[in-house]
């Protein structure tokens, strides 16, 4: 079983979309994913949940939660989303970085082009690994 760790700074937006999605377009029997944050939030953004709700993806009952080594050890990838220096380096486990803006206080049209993205990009990583 394949799992690949999505982590941002709050785990209140990007690394949360891209969990979701991954989960709703990998085979779970091949892949699944998780998501943290370096310095998690108490709940995911507001407008996440709406952008993502939009989809047919419930991210209201998701907990934000801390990112750490032993998290991430054995993961497939580590795909970092803007938490930079402060992302644990994991021997073994090789880290994406996907650079993308942070949804926090963003409005409903930013937070859907970055929903948008992260859909794309966690699609053509489950394609390249054929997770699906």
């Amino acid at each position: 079983m394949n799992r690949v760790v999505f982590a941002c700074v709050h785990n209140a937006g990007r690394s949360q979309m891209a969990a979701a999605w991954f989960n709703r377009v990998a085979d779970p029997a091949k892949a699944h994913a998780i998501s943290a944050g370096t310095q998690p939030s108490d709940h995911v953004h507001p407008v996440v949940v709406e952008a993502m709700k939009e989809k047919g993806i419930d991210l209201s009952k998701a907990e934000p939660q801390k990112l750490t080594a032993d998290l991430a050890k054995g993961a497939a990838f580590l795909i970092t989303m803007g938490c930079g220096e402060s992302c644990p380096y994991v021997p073994g486990v090789p880290i994406l970085d996907w650079p993308l803006p942070d949804p926090k206080g963003q409005g409903i049209e930013p937070v859907r082009l970055i929903r948008d993205e992260v859909e794309y990009r966690v699609r053509a990583l489950v394609a390249e690994h054929n997770w699906a």
